[in-house]
């Protein structure tokens, strides 16, 4: 078999049948059939639980140890990725090349499609030699298809150092799955626009990072229970939060949680520290 005749039997690349007629119908009709497929996302992503936990079991060893969290997509996923990436400084108070992106194209595809990054299987592996993976990282792919040239590379150069591999994928028996230490399979199937995977398939692939992100972060004690207590204090309403949460571990007053915070230049894990003292 071809690889495009592959890719012409990928569950994501189906037809839903039943909307041929799509495009004429009234806006409200169309809300609806676009929620339907999304409100399908929670029962895909519950089945993979098990393979959620394990990655998560996987992350939190390598952070305990020193290593780094690095993602690896193209296109809508790798955009999806570099946002996780980019949330986990400001939540968790982590430094900036703790949680990577590695994206086909390089930083301009995180604003627009480069056309051909996705097949260009050198680059994928050139890139992951560029961060200087080791055994002591952990690397996440995420493919739709599960067999992205670009992805596929970067996966078997991780691999080739000893790095930790995840594979987040929406089709079943992929080429990243075989390959990868734990398999994450989100099988969304066909899209209500046949073939977008920036819809059903990539709102799994978000919910899944954040899953994996979040409770290894948790796991890690970089929340205090339910509380961001790393948050970074930056802004006015991030002042506000992290007031409030000392308020809430330590019953102290607003007044001094506030001086508490004050006096620790707006780092929430040592006011609570004073506080608890």
């Amino acid at each position: 078999m071809s690889a495009s005749a592959g890719l012409d039997r990928l569950g994501t690349e189906g037809v839903r049948p039943g909307l041929e007629d799509l495009n004429e119908r009234p806006p409200a009709a169309i809300v609806d059939e676009l929620l339907a497929a999304e409100a399908a996302v929670p029962a895909v992503v519950a089945a993979a639980r098990d393979a959620l936990a394990e990655a998560v079991t996987a992350a939190e060893r390598v952070l305990r140890a020193g290593g780094r969290l690095i993602y690896v997509g193209a296109g809508t996923p790798g955009r999806l990725a570099a946002l996780d990436a980019a949330e986990c400084v400001p939540t968790f108070g982590v430094p900036a090349d703790l949680v990577r992106a590695v994206l086909a194209g390089g930083e301009e595809a995180a604003d627009m499609a480069v056309e051909g990054a996705e097949d260009d299987a050198a680059a994928g592996a050139s890139d992951l030699t560029a961060l200087a993976v080791d055994s002591d990282d952990l690397v996440v792919v995420i493919t739709a298809s599960g067999r992205t040239p670009y992805v596929l590379a970067a996966l078997d150069a991780a691999a080739a150092v000893g790095a930790t591999t995840v594979a987040i994928v929406n089709n079943p028996d992929s080429p990243a799955a075989a390959r990868a230490d734990v398999s994450v399979e989100l099988l969304t199937g066909p899209e209500v626009i046949s073939g977008s995977t920036r819809l059903t398939a990539g709102t799994a692939q978000k919910v899944a990072l954040n899953v994996l992100s979040t409770a290894a972060m948790v796991r890690w004690g970089r929340t205090h229970g339910p509380w961001m207590i790393d948050v970074l204090a930056t802004n006015e309403k991030l002042r506000r939060r992290a007031q409030r949460i000392l308020v809430e571990i330590t019953g102290a007053s607003d007044d001094a949680a506030a001086a508490a915070l004050a006096a620790a230049g707006g780092d929430t894990r040592a006011a609570l520290r004073t506080l608890l003292a």
